[in-house]
């Protein structure tokens, strides 16, 4: 143990201790912006500066540890002059437009500005100009840019897909696409983990919420918007809400204040993506097609992005299934179009995601057979939600508990929990259990796959009907590169496999609401478990909806004409 004093308090802490998290044990909070633990503790920013008693110099409370006896300043006069000065200087290269940024109100670099009392820079201002493609998910303003390393780090360290890098020198350096790329022209998946990292504006996802005001204007349009099983565990955050106070169906009542039409739960196209996978998992089973290499689950866009362009070898293991937004965009052009005598070209599908990359998604060609166009018109991500409610001026304390629109009401905790890592292969080996025997499984039977354990992945053997089934759950995308490294070199086997790009799965997906220096994903699909836990109906083939689905126009699941709509051919 390392005995000091910080700001005149005695602190006891262990070997090792940072001066940064020595402070923080004794409540005592050191600014900063650059630092992320665990992922980025480089010291870009030297805003977390202290004075340390015998020494002339000013030294980063980030990345020193702390010694025995050690007396500490976090903010005497020189302290100060200094975290000033260097403040004022980032900001001399920031465009300081704060009141059209998606990130005022919620900006450490804002935040700590207002706090050292900034009120003029005597520095001159020096701002670049820098082309982007705005067509692009995710929008990269480099005047907003304050050098943090941040993106650069949790792209590297947590993604590994190396999309950032540091450019230029001296006091023109900056980050930018790696190998002097176009962001289109790199393999960035769009997982927004840059975006949730970033202390400023300087990485956000493209504004669609235009889109959405035009398709309410349109007379011609009937639009019909579907909530995401995530977004249910964190749209509140940024209103004021707490879980209890923000279930699911207030974000119903909020679009239909806003304009929309029709609304629907996620959870139900989410049980519709079972049938289809379940079933299509233990055809692929049986029949022996997964003896060597494993099925993949194919609903997180940023993982269908990455392994077409990192395994591109591997395409053909994905599950022909689209994602739980691609279905209800087919169901609702077709089998609601026809149930409510619509034109299908007047529906407007709008998704309200947790995710950056469905916004790609919606773009994507998905086809099979004779059968092709988008499903969906527009994403929306739970920080465009939350904005949305805010430009419309609707108090969420007002907000009513308003059931969805029929005919495709019911979701299934199965269905929920999506949201969750681990959570699509759980509801699916519950389908496919009851598939091969015929009978149910106890509703928790599969719950040690939940979360991600310490070698990055969490695997399983199960036995069903005196069959053993091997899968795994994966979440992140450097901890996927080594699961499909082991399993190219056959160090491991499986039958079924589910990947999320992002760590903890949607619920701490690229388009969550933004908390600096907390991640919240684990939390979140803890909700969801719960939520499933209680749910009413907790296997995704008891969902009446989605079995009178079945009766009246699909058939069966994997029928050919369950392939034409709900199918796909990944290319």
């Amino acid at each position: 143990m390392v005995n000091l004093i910080i700001d005149n308090q005695k602190v006891c802490v262990e070997e090792g201790t940072t001066i940064m998290e020595a402070a923080a044990s004794v409540n005592i909070p050191v600014p900063k912006l650059c630092y992320l633990k665990g992922i980025n503790e480089i010291s870009a920013c030297r805003v977390c500066v202290v004075e340390v008693e015998g020494k002339d110099r000013l030294v980063t409370s980030c990345n020193n540890v702390v010694d025995e006896g050690m007396v500490i300043y976090t903010n005497s006069p020189k302290v100060r002059r200094n975290r000033r000065n260097t403040v004022e200087m980032i900001l001399s290269q920031h465009d300081a437009q704060c009141a059209t940024c998606v990130r005022s109100g919620n900006c450490s670099l804002q935040t700590i500005a207002n706090d050292l009392n900034i009120i003029d820079n005597p520095y001159k201002k020096e701002l670049v100009a820098q082309e982007w493609d705005h067509t692009f998910p995710l929008i990269r303003d480099t005047n907003k840019c304050i050098k943090c390393m941040r993106c650069i780090q949790v792209c590297d360290k947590i993604q590994g897909m190396n999309i950032w890098d540091v450019t230029g020198t001296g006091s023109r350096t900056t980050v930018g696409v790696s190998g002097n790329r176009e962001i289109q022209d790199a393999d960035c998946v769009l997982c927004g983990q840059c975006i949730t990292h970033c202390p400023t504006g300087a990485l956000r996802e493209r504004d669609d919420t235009d889109k959405l005001y035009r398709a309410i204007e349109n007379k011609d349009k009937v639009v019909v918007a579907q909530i995401a099983p995530a977004v249910r565990t964190a749209w509140g955050e940024s209103l004021g809400l707490s879980r209890e106070e923000a279930p699911v169906e207030k974000i119903a009542d909020a679009l239909r204040r806003i304009g929309v039409d029709y609304v629907f739960d996620t959870s139900f196209s989410a049980d519709l993506t079972i049938m289809e996978e379940g079933t299509e998992f233990v055809e692929r089973f049986t029949s022996g097609d997964l003896d060597e290499y494993p099925m993949f689950t194919s609903c997180c866009p940023g993982w269908i992005r990455f392994i077409k362009t990192q395994y591109p070898n591997m395409v053909g293991r994905l599950s022909s299934a689209k994602s739980p937004q691609q279905m209800f965009g087919a169901v609702m052009k077709t089998v609601f179009a026809k149930q409510k005598g619509l034109n299908p070209d007047n529906i407007f599908t709008i998704s309200v995601m947790p995710c950056l990359a469905k916004k790609a998604e919606r773009e994507m060609k998905l086809f099979y057979e004779e059968y092709a166009g988008h499903d969906i018109d527009c994403v929306l991500t739970t920080r465009e939600l939350d904005r949305m409610i805010k430009a419309d001026h609707i108090d969420p304390s007002t907000l009513k508990d308003i059931g969805f629109d029929r005919p495709f009401t019911e979701g299934t905790g199965a269905g929920v929990i999506f949201g969750a890592t681990g959570g699509v292969m759980e509801a699916a080996l519950r389908s496919a259990y009851f598939l091969i025997t015929g009978k149910n499984p106890k509703t928790d039977a599969f719950k040690e796959i939940r979360g991600v354990k310490e070698k990055g992945w969490t695997e399983a053997k199960l036995d069903v009907a005196g069959k053993e089934i091997r899968v795994a759950v994966v979440s992140g995308l450097q901890n996927t590169r080594d699961l499909m490294e082991a399993i190219r070199r056959k160090e491991v086997k499986y039958h079924f496999v589910e990947v999320m790009a992002c760590p903890g799965g949607c619920s701490g997906g690229g388009g969550q609401p933004i908390h600096d220096g907390y991640e919240l994903a684990a939390e979140r699909g803890q909700n969801l478990y719960f939520l499933d836990k209680n749910a009413q109906i907790r296997f995704s083939h008891e969902n009446p909806d989605i079995k009178k689905l079945y009766e009246d126009f699909f058939e069966a699941p994997n029928s050919h004409k369950a392939h034409m709509l709900l199918h796909t051919k990944h290319k």
